[in-house]
């Protein structure tokens, strides 16, 4: 409830600071519908991000299914597409001092990258890749795969996944800055990474209703015998 009332004042902000800077000049729009022809008709490039967001979610669910959408075989698929994972003992006490969460962490510079550093490999760096870093024990499911829904929006750069934008995003969650302060561009991020947290939370709330669903069918049938299985 809370987060969704920030949507609707964010976008409400949006739209106020648009208006104001809508004569800057040279600064791409990547999120504005637009219309291009395209082998001799009209192409609507809302039309195909929304294409790319389903072929995005079809591959997600794909790889969920053949890994039983259990996180461990999840982690090692992680591992072998070149992202390093780190399984520690109580990872939210070091991550909080860094306004981080157990999960999917992107690449960070300057001193959250050399905190990392020093916390996770124990050495000196400025500059980190992505990492998911989680507690040992066991991982609650649901909230492991919207971690995993930006890690793999975020490995086919899907606009809104990049560090900047979810540093703005988070940002404008946890902290009351002055909006007047914001460019153009960082609107733009700002919106994609908003749409990107909605799309990823949307996608688990439906998987949950029907992987849930479809496992109490079948308790059901088991229970009253309505199949052989």
């Amino acid at each position: 409830m809370f987060k969704s009332l920030l949507y609707k004042i964010l976008g409400l902000q949006e739209k106020y600071l648009r208006y104001r800077l809508s004569k800057t000049i040279g600064v791409k729009n990547t999120s504005k519908k637009k219309r291009h022809y395209f082998n001799g008709g009209l192409l609507d490039l809302s039309t195909l991000a929304e294409s790319e967001k389903q072929k995005l979610e079809e591959e997600l669910t794909r790889i969920l299914k053949e890994a039983d959408f259990e996180p461990e075989k999840l982690l090692e698929y992680i591992k072998v597409n070149g992202t390093k994972v780190y399984r520690i003992e109580n990872a939210g006490s070091i991550l909080n001092p860094i306004g981080e969460n157990e999960g999917f962490i992107y690449p960070a510079k300057g001193s959250r990258a050399l905190y990392l550093s020093l916390a996770l490999d124990k050495k000196i760096s400025f500059k980190t890749d992505e990492i998911f870093v989680l507690s040992k024990g066991e991982i609650n499911k649901y909230y492991f795969i919207y971690h995993f829904y930006n890690w793999y929006a975020f490995k086919h750069n899907i606009a809104g996944m990049d560090s900047e934008s979810q540093e703005l995003l988070k940002k404008y969650l946890f902290e009351t800055p002055d909006t007047s302060e914001l460019q153009l561009a960082d609107i733009y991020k700002l919106k994609d990474a908003i749409r990107q947290d909605k799309a990823s939370i949307e996608f688990v709330i439906k998987l949950c209703r029907n992987y849930e669903g479809a496992k109490q069918a079948l308790n059901k049938l088991k229970d009253e015998g309505g199949a052989n299985l």
